[in-house]
């Protein structure tokens, strides 16, 4: 981080720059400034750095674009609400890529607020939601294809997974393996079966795309490949830890499986318990619907997505974590589609992978479907269940799946999934509010402008329409705060009762009345707001200490 002292040099010296160009970009941005043209001067100004090869980019607001006049900025003032941006922007941007820093530095002209953008990082050209922006000059124009394909080339090594192991031969593969590996490949591509059965092991692992040539590949390594034959890929691991824990997350029991991993899927997969879980799916039956806690494609898809996408080159496990009611998968390596919302509504398969030669192999042995069709399937099938849908977090390098088996709110679920005004975004979006989730100032006014939740900026809850819908009429009341007034009343009424309470009495009183989104602090502070507004009025007054307060009626 830069001091005040540095940032006053680096402000000089832009400012002195006769022109804006295509890694520096200043804003007046006076009392605002739109978050998704923000959006696309940090996908532009990260690909020009990455281009320049320089080590950051500027945006710059409160300064006029001309003469570089410092004018001052109001833009988010709060500094909660500025360095959200950080998030905001990572939710949109592949990768989760960020601001290095956000800087406020105040000047006796006005705000001015500095955006460090950090280059793009060498072969992944930077989008914002889907797109990827360029510098013309001082213009913001698409990256042209020449443009992407020039960052997409600085890769510095080639796929790894393509990567021939010179030593091995077919020898070093696990013939149980290889033998469902043929299987699963007459499954995917019927009208070669009979093709297959004539295939000997070299010509089917050439034309399953797991050998180059005759020559054994890093892939075939991965998935075909024998216990014993870890060391043709080591550093690199070629494992799976599953480990069983209890609700306070201690380890009840664990589980490596290591080559080959197309065996290794079907031994995780055993090992997870998978019960029934038994629901009221609504009200006009008695009796209960019956389901596995989690769709059998679904713990499949996860295993085999981490298989596909771990980035081997970081010399780690792929870990596979059970709970009593929600599994975790997690693979190492940044998710390189823009967003998962992206890949879950647009259904659009994705055209830069990092082990696109291992992902090609899984797809004709029928381990995963196509980029992104895979992971929409899997989001479909926990909403038809009315369970949650999978939770992604990409932060720290590495893709972290979560799938919850049960249902967290049975009515609410079951309207928003047979719902058919509400499109699976819509749904996505309301299950991020059930999960207290933030959501952008953008999806929320979204989600407001269709009704369909209510409060404040972090505090939404569903809205009264759907809670009515959903026959959680008492769930809204506890989710909306009463009027103040009633809490006022009702401790001047509870002292004038009991002649006098404590500041425990009056939060026994109190807390299960407020809201349920509210935090225990944030609860505290508006007990404490409460009294401090009736002793200002003179109702009452404190006999007590001020860390043992007594609270009397003033007479």
């Amino acid at each position: 981080m830069y001091t005040n002292a540095q940032l006053e040099k680096i402000l000089d010296r832009l400012r002195a720059l006769k022109a804006e160009n295509e890694i520096v970009e200043f804003k007046e941005a006076k009392n605002g400034y739109d978050f998704r043209k923000l959006g696309k001067y940090f996908s532009a100004l990260s690909n020009e750095a990455n281009l320049k090869d320089v080590d950051c980019a500027w945006l710059i607001f409160g300064i006029e674009n001309k003469k570089h006049d410092i004018i001052g900025s109001q833009f988010r003032p709060r500094k909660t609400d500025l360095h959200s941006l950080k998030k905001e922007i990572a939710d949109k941007v592949n990768g989760r890529i960020s601001f290095i820093e956000i800087y406020e530095f105040i000047t006796p002209e006005g705000r001015v607020i500095m955006f460090q953008i950090p280059p793009a990082p060498k072969g992944i050209p930077i989008s914002f939601d889907g797109h990827y922006y360029a510098r013309d000059n001082e213009s913001l124009v698409p990256l042209n294809i020449s443009e992407i394909e020039r960052i997409r080339a600085q890769a510095t090594t080639e796929d790894w997974s393509a990567q021939i192991v010179a030593e091995a031969t077919v020898s070093d593969l696990d013939p149980q393996a290889v033998a469902l590996a043929k299987e699963n490949y007459k499954s995917k591509f019927p009208d070669k079966a009979d093709d297959v059965d004539s295939w000997d092991t070299k010509t089917f692992l050439n034309k399953a795309k797991l050998t180059i040539k005759g020559k054994i590949t890093r892939t075939a390594i991965i998935l075909l490949g024998k216990e014993e034959s870890e060391h043709f890929i080591n550093p690199a691991e070629a494992k799976i830890r599953w480990v069983l824990k209890d609700d306070y997350g201690n380890e009840k029991d664990y589980e490596i499986f290591g080559l080959p991993l197309i065996l290794a899927v079907d031994k995780v997969y055993s090992k997870i318990r998978n019960l029934k879980y038994r629901y009221i799916k609504d009200e006009s039956t008695l009796f209960p619907e019956e389901v596995n806690q989690y769709e059998p494609y679904t713990i499949r898809e996860a295993i085999n997505n981490c298989i596909a996408h771990q980035d081997y080159t970081k010399n780690g496990r792929i870990n596979v974590v059970e709970l009593d009611d929600h599994l975790i998968f997690t693979n190492l390596g940044c998710f390189i589609p823009s967003s998962v919302e992206k890949v879950v509504i647009e259904d659009a398969p994705e055209e830069h992978y990092r082990n696109r030669f291992l992902a090609n192999a899984m797809f004709n042995l029928k381990m995963v479907d196509t980029a992104g069709g895979g992971i929409r399937r899997m989001f479909n099938y926990q909403r038809m269940k009315f369970f949650p849908l999978p939770e992604y977090d990409l932060s720290n390098e590495r893709v972290k799946v979560t799938i919850v088996g049960k249902v967290l709110d049975i009515k609410y679920a079951a309207v928003l999934a047979r719902n058919k005004d509400l499109s699976l975004e819509d749904i996505m979006l309301l299950d991020k509010i059930q999960k207290k989730q933030l959501i952008t100032k953008e999806e929320a006014s979204y989600l407001k402008d269709k009704k369909l939740i209510e409060g404040r900026r972090p505090n939404y809850y569903i809205a009264k329409k759907v809670a009515q819908k959903t026959g959680q009429k008492a769930l809204y009341s506890k989710h909306k705060a009463l009027d103040k007034k009633y809490y006022l009343d009702l401790i001047i009424k509870s002292i004038k009762d009991h002649g006098m309470l404590n500041r425990a009495d009056i939060d026994s009183l109190l807390w299960k009345k407020l809201p349920d989104y509210m935090t225990e602090n944030q609860k505290k502070t508006k007990i404490g707001n409460l009294l401090t507004e009736l002793r200002k009025k003179n109702i009452i007054e404190n006999k007590g200490t001020f860390k043992e307060p007594e609270w009397y009626l003033v007479d």
